[in-house]
């Protein structure tokens, strides 16, 4: 589960270097913008949809012990 989580965090770190300027109809730095753009919205959704997945195998496996 370690490797999984560290293989994780070494791929979304690089994420961040693909800097842009404001697009779209929301100010750049905002929290708005990263809710609302695509490009932002989807990665977010994502990384929600990995965490419930990791919860729910965690309370899984807790459960069977």
């Amino acid at each position: 589960m370690k490797k999984y989580l560290l293989s994780l965090v070494a791929v979304s770190a690089s994420l961040s270097s693909f800097a842009h300027e404001g697009h779209g109809h929301t100010h750049g730095f905002t929290i708005q913008h990263y809710f609302v753009e695509p490009e932002h919205a989807i990665g977010l959704l994502a990384a929600v949809a990995i965490v419930i997945l990791l919860v729910k195998r965690y309370r899984a496996s807790a459960a069977k012990k």
